[in-house]
């Protein structure tokens, strides 16, 4: 299989956004943005446990969202700040459907669509 013809995604994530880019089927060559997902805060609850069990809901409730936008991923390049994207990759490996997807991640500073779009351009060309 070329390397065109891969179903390649590139995300730009912290904890609370995401934009996903990909190609928008496998004959085109051009990224583009296929979307974006966000995690809202979470409420003060009224106790640390219940708190913490409502952050890992919407964490995963999150991720989820993500992965609708990348159907059938072959390889994805994960870039933004904090810690995110390695739980987004933990998340990936133990998820059936993406368990041979390679990964790959980066840090990287929020930028544009425009500058995610090249900048996953330049991690599969």
């Amino acid at each position: 299989m070329s390397q065109k013809n891969k179903k390649q995604f590139g995300i730009w994530m912290d904890s609370h956004h995401a934009t996903v880019v990909g190609r928008e089927n496998a004959e085109t060559t051009d990224f583009s943005v296929l979307g974006h997902s966000e995690n809202p805060a979470v409420e003060h609850k009224s106790s640390e446990k219940t708190e913490h069990n409502s952050e890992k809901t919407h964490q995963q409730q999150f991720f989820k969202q993500i992965t609708v936008l990348m159907q059938n991923a072959e390889e994805v390049h994960i870039t933004g700040t904090g810690t995110s994207q390695e739980q987004f990759m933990h998340y990936l490996a133990e998820t059936p459907q993406f368990k041979n997807t390679v990964t790959n991640e980066s840090t990287s500073n929020k930028m544009s669509d425009e500058s995610l779009t090249q900048f996953i351009a330049s991690k599969f060309n």
